[in-house]
């Protein structure tokens, strides 16, 4: 696997994830992504690049 597709599998499963503990993964399942409204996708957006600088604070250390 590249190095681009395992961090494109990371981030997929962290917007799973984001949307879970949001409570939009359902309704992003139903309708798809696309029919999130901004403020639910910059939610995702924000809480994944969160969670990536959380991991990358324990690979570095």
């Amino acid at each position: 696997m590249t190095k681009k597709n395992e961090i494109s599998n990371l981030t997929e499963k962290l917007k799973i994830e984001a949307a879970m503990e949001l409570g939009l993964l359902e309704k992003a399942q139903l309708l798809g992504w696309d029919k999130l409204t901004a403020q639910e996708t910059g939610k995702i957006g924000a809480l994944v690049k969160k969670m990536l600088k959380h991991n990358l604070n324990y690979t570095t250390e």
